[in-house]
């Protein structure tokens, strides 16, 4: 008996960032995608006699707890007080291990996929982040071969027509996001307007618990006037530094050591060949930072 439990604990041990990574692309919450992990060992921990597809098996389960999981949290957030951003996923700039790869998970992308329906969000994730075939999918999610390839067809287009154009090397996005962070810590608004697009926009996730924007800011004034005025509130003893927030540069301001906001930046290309903020978006609900603590 003994044997057979680390058996079942080995296989999931090798599989649990595969089943965390489809419950956090599914519901784009830290809290709830371990939460569904826990479920998914629960099960799997019941599982009694040979599976042929450990893998196969716990993919098929996480996904489908996510499917159920994702009613209840449609509902919250229509009523969810502004923007609503998914909860982000930090490490240290120079990570190269637990980082999750950045083009299936960045902030700007969950966020698209909080316009598909539950079922065409099942498919993009398990085909297009990792790599499930068709047929395993349709296994997974008991449809038919032919229906699921027509969800992940429309899935693909979807995305494609939402998600940011312009795609910067890794290497320029950091630079890009230093010289925006030293200006912003500088005061310097002239720099921050260079380095701005003129329609870039800024969303602000504050869960009307903490103070931030209700609507999107837009405008390359308003946003640059914008970020300086919250950096003021938050005083001196703010500190800001970069991070990996998805896999992509990123922003985390702290003040005494406790976690203000975490920030992502997209670019596109200016017209000289550099790159310009097109968009800031940033998480300051505290509920969505408790894991950084």
């Amino acid at each position: 008996m003994t044997d057979t439990c680390d058996a079942r604990l080995a296989d999931f041990e090798q599989h649990r960032r595969t089943v965390f990574g489809i419950a956090y692309r599914m519901l784009g919450s830290v809290a709830d995608a371990e939460d569904l992990v826990q479920d998914t060992w629960l099960r799997w921990s019941r599982v009694t006699g040979p599976v042929a597809s450990p893998g196969g098996y716990l993919a098929r389960t996480v996904t489908n707890l996510a499917l159920n999981r994702l009613d209840s949290a449609v509902v919250r957030r229509e009523s969810y007080v502004g923007p609503w951003l998914p909860e982000p996923l930090v490490a240290e700039p120079d990570a190269t291990e637990g980082v999750e790869r950045a083009e299936t998970v960045s902030i700007a992308l969950l966020v698209v996929l909080e316009s598909l329906s539950p079922l065409e969000r099942a498919v993009f994730v398990l085909k297009e982040a990792f790599g499930f075939s068709y047929q395993e999918i349709a296994e997974a999610l008991d449809r038919t071969e032919a229906a699921c390839r027509q969800v992940g067809s429309r899935a693909r287009a979807h995305v494609r027509a939402r998600r940011p154009r312009y795609d910067a090397p890794p290497e320029l996005r950091r630079r890009a996001t230093d010289e925006f962070l030293a200006a912003c810590v500088g005061g310097d608004l002239n720099r921050m307007l260079e380095l701005l697009a003129p329609d870039v926009t800024s969303w602000s996730d504050g869960g009307g618990v903490i103070r931030a924007a209700l609507r999107p800011v837009t405008g390359a004034d308003n946003v640059a006037r914008f970020v300086l005025g919250v950096l003021g509130q938050l005083g001196e003893h703010a500190q800001v530094r970069p991070v990996l927030v998805n896999g992509q540069p990123g922003l985390l301001i702290s003040v005494d050591g406790a976690v203000d906001s975490v920030s992502v930046l997209d670019f596109t290309e200016g017209p000289d060949g550099g790159l310009l903020v097109s968009a800031i978006r940033a998480v300051r609900n505290p509920a969505k930072l408790a894991h950084l603590a």
